[in-house]
């Protein structure tokens, strides 16, 4: 980063009051949102969940909205008010401790006026211990271990300095050189050839930050424009800022004396979750719009170049669309009365929606890869129902956090049952007991999360080698309770490989439940394969309608 030293000297004659505190977290948001793509691209395994740059993004956008009309000019409490957004809006494990990052650095400074350099070390240091506090076995290698190290550089930085700019100089460093550090601690990082994603999008943030000190652009992303093969708007499809009601896609050819930095600068004063592909010359942009400026990319771009092809989808009916077939107006939930146990379920799809609907499920909430809901979200799902006794099925490992952190801000009587897969959460639901109580029904169903093996067969989205097993972008791959097992060049031959992995004729039931990408009569015949290969099992095909992912399989 260039300096410029006189806005920075400027700034540093400037108490950080409550609205300059504002003005760095949207600047740090800033950054994030600029790099999301760069956050969600460092995913370990190849399967298309890489949604981190995501859900720290949107965690940061509901913080922010908190605060955008505020005038509070008290630091203290103005973090307050960001952390209580951050808190709703959570999404995924990543945007959880990211809020407890926030809740933690806000009860630190509640009673500051200005955000002095001890108040500011103190913060990071609260950070740190709430972070860890809110995570039952913390990993290291993660955005845990950089918020760790970001503390400790900020303690070190106050026993030679109480300026805050020279302590947040520090900290960015402290957080690069950690993250940097991340393949070290986990394993798995190595194999996989990339950092820790969530300790990535807080260093973005911390950056954020300093390059607004330093009077830097916000506006184009540290990584150049992708091949336009490899351009994927699935991930921004699934998620709606507030007011960016329309997508726009356009291909286009620049002129001569295309600038793309500039390019970029202009599209962040239009929309978000902007993407630019190239390909033989051809540039292709992707970007969320409000409705009132859903022409300007495309007014734009006519000044610079040649349009070959636009293409305009109004998210907000997508999404309505995508709720209502996951939360189905048609489902049959159960009819819970007061004293009884309401189950809240997260689902991916319209079939699994059905067959949760099917078991006595009171409330869903549509979500799973790439679409994690909120905390909010959560909790609106059973605040409103007529008990006060609830029991949670998140049915995704990155959606855990957020599970528990509902239970948290309601005075319900709530559990989770941390089902990471649909089969457990299926498995869960028959050992549900709507009379009895909420503790003992719980550890039921918990139980019965260890009768069921878990497979999912996708399409890799990156070449990678990890734990023995060879994958080619574009090949077709199997995980076994998370674990990936195996590639294969077809879904049925993934299906096959993925059976052999999971010892398959020890067990008595299989169930495949296909994706909203996979014809039933494609699905049928798969299984008829299976039968040929596995006489003894039984087995049944089910509707699961789950984006992403062709097979959920179940093995009991």
């Amino acid at each position: 980063m260039s300096v410029n030293k006189s806005r920075r000297d400027k700034l540093q004659k400037r108490r950080i009051e409550g609205q300059a505190v504002k003005r760095l977290l949207e600047a740090g948001y800033t950054w994030l949102r600029t790099n999301q793509e760069v956050v969600n691209a460092l995913n370990v395994f190849p399967v298309p969940d890489g949604d981190t740059g995501t859900n720290m993004t949107l965690t940061m956008t509901s913080a922010l909205s908190e605060s955008k009309d505020s005038g509070e000019r008290h630091a203290g409490k103005m973090l307050g008010v960001i952390a209580k957004g951050a808190l709703m809006g959570a999404r995924g494990n990543s945007g959880v401790i990211l809020s407890q990052l926030w809740r933690g650095f806000a009860r630190a400074a509640q009673d500051q006026v200005v955000l002095d350099g001890p108040t500011l070390v103190k913060g990071f240091v609260e950070a740190r211990d709430t972070a860890y506090k809110g995570v039952v076995r913390p990993v290291e290698g993660t955005i845990l271990t950089v918020a760790k190290d970001v503390a400790a550089a900020a303690e070190a930085a106050l026993l030679e300095t109480q300026d805050p700019i020279e302590i947040l100089e520090r900290c960015v460093k402290a957080a690069d050189e950690s993250v940097n550090r991340t393949p070290d601690l986990l394993p798995v990082l190595k194999q996989a050839g990339v950092v820790d994603s969530g300790g990535k999008g807080f260093f973005f943030i911390l950056e954020g930050m300093l390059r607004h000190v330093y009077g830097e652009s916000l506006d184009t992303p540290i990584a150049s424009v992708q091949p336009l093969s490899s351009m994927n708007f699935d991930n921004a499809m699934q998620e709606v800022e507030e007011g960016q009601d329309f997508e726009v896609v356009v291909d286009f050819f620049p002129n001569n004396g295309f600038d793309l930095q500039n390019f970029y600068s202009k599209l962040e004063e239009m929309g978000t979750s902007i993407q630019v592909g190239e390909g033989e010359g051809m540039y292709r942009m992707h970007i969320h719009v409000p409705l009132d400026k859903r022409y300007e990319p495309i007014d734009y771009i006519m000044g610079i170049g040649t349009i070959t092809k636009v293409a305009m989808e109004n998210l907000l009916a997508q999404m309505d669309d995508i709720n209502s077939k996951s939360k189905g107006a048609k489902l049959e939930l159960a009819n819970i009365q007061a004293g009884q146990i309401a189950v809240v379920v997260v689902s991916p799809g319209p079939g699994l929606s059905r067959i949760f609907a099917s078991l006595g499920v009171a409330a869903i909430v549509g979500g799973g890869q790439t679409m994690n809901p909120s905390t909010k979200d959560i909790l609106d799902a059973f605040e409103n129902l007529p008990t006060d006794k609830i029991i949670i099925l998140p049915n995704n490992k990155n959606i855990v956090m957020a599970a528990n952190q509902a239970k948290e801000v309601t005075v319900k009587n709530v559990a989770v049952v941390a089902s990471k897969t649909i089969p457990q959460g299926l498995a869960a639901m028959l050992s549900f007991n709507p009379d009895g109580e909420v503790a003992e029904v719980a550890e039921r169903m918990i139980k019965a999360l260890s009768g069921v093996k878990t497979g999912e067969i996708t399409i890799a989205t990156r070449s990678v080698e990890i734990d023995g097993v060879k994958v080619e972008n574009g090949q077709v791959i199997a995980l076994l309770d998370g674990k990936l097992v195996a590639s294969a060049e077809s879904v049925e031959e993934g299906m096959l490989a993925f059976l052999e992995k999971a010892n398959v004729d020890q067990h008595e039931l299989l169930t495949m439940y296909y994706g909203d990408e996979m014809k039933p009569s494609d699905a049928n015949h798969i299984a008829d394969i299976v039968r040929l290969k596995h006489p003894s099992l039984e087995i049944e095909v089910q509707e699961g309608g789950q984006p992403h992912y062709q097979f959920i399989v179940s093995v009991e």
